[in-house]
């Protein structure tokens, strides 16, 4: 959706690695209205076209494709995409119309851009499973990558929403990296399977300590099938979401 930062720049670097030097690389941006709810932060949501255009030249992006609302929506549009399984919990709890706006205007993307390969992050594990169940159920002819959470120094998985943040809740917007390093460990050195419900109630006293932190969802589940896991051991994953004031935040890893 634009405002362009590490972690959306190291999926174009991904892109041109899988392209080659002789393939072509093509970013879209589009702050997609149906993704968002009534209540979110649409109309608010940093829009740099300038600035991510230079981005897109100096990591020699061959085409870019910004289009418009009225090109994307226009006229009576009443067709959508929807994926009925996995984009059922966590942030399809979470946010209810929020995944049919995402399947949608993939699907518009792929059909008008007619890539090969498309990247996508790791930090919006659920999505791009949805996305991966959409492309394997509807026959897209692409192939869908994931790539590696991207990270600031103190480990807060970059977004476009951590500009929202103030510095006191900046501050503490590490508990969810802390929180995921702290189910890794406790998974780590278990002598056997932990049950979900004594782990999350473990997790959720570590967010519990940080005062601006109001915990959304910690979820446990298989990384492919998004099924939910009653007993966490290596290789379950692990996702949550926290808001700060009026911003929320998710992140997720691998135990």
């Amino acid at each position: 959706m634009g405002n362009l930062h590490e972690g959306h720049l190291s999926l174009i670097r991904k892109a041109r690695t899988l392209a080659g030097e002789n393939g072509l690389v093509l970013v879209t941006i589009f702050v997609n209205k149906t993704q968002f709810g009534p209540r979110e932060d649409f109309k608010k949501y940093p829009r740099t076209l300038k600035e991510d255009l230079a981005h897109c030249r100096q990591l020699g992006v061959d085409i870019v494709f910004a289009p418009d609302d009225e090109a994307m929506y226009g006229g009576d549009h009443s067709t959508f995409v929807s994926e009925e399984r996995l984009a059922k919990r966590m942030e399809g709890a979470s946010r209810p119309t929020h995944f049919r706006g995402v399947t949608t205007v993939v699907a518009k993307l792929f059909n008008l851009t007619q890539p090969d390969i498309a990247v996508f992050g790791a930090k919006d594990w659920q999505q791009t499973a949805v996305i991966s169940r959409m492309v394997d159920d509807l026959n897209f002819p692409v192939r869908i990558v994931t790539a590696p959470t991207i990270r600031e120094p103190d480990g807060l998985a970059m977004s476009s929403r951590n500009r929202y943040l103030k510095s006191a809740e900046r501050a503490e917007a590490t508990v969810l990296v802390e929180t995921l390093r702290l189910a890794k460990r406790l998974v780590r050195t278990a002598k056997s399977p932990i049950g979900s419900a004594a782990l999350g109630r473990r997790l959720e006293k570590q967010i519990a300590t940080k005062r601006l932190a109001k915990l959304d969802y910690i979820e446990f589940f298989d990384p492919k099938t998004l099924e939910p896991a009653e007993r966490i051991r290596r290789g379950t994953h692990m996702a949550l979401a926290v808001f700060f004031g009026k911003t929320r935040l998710i992140d997720n890893g691998r135990l």
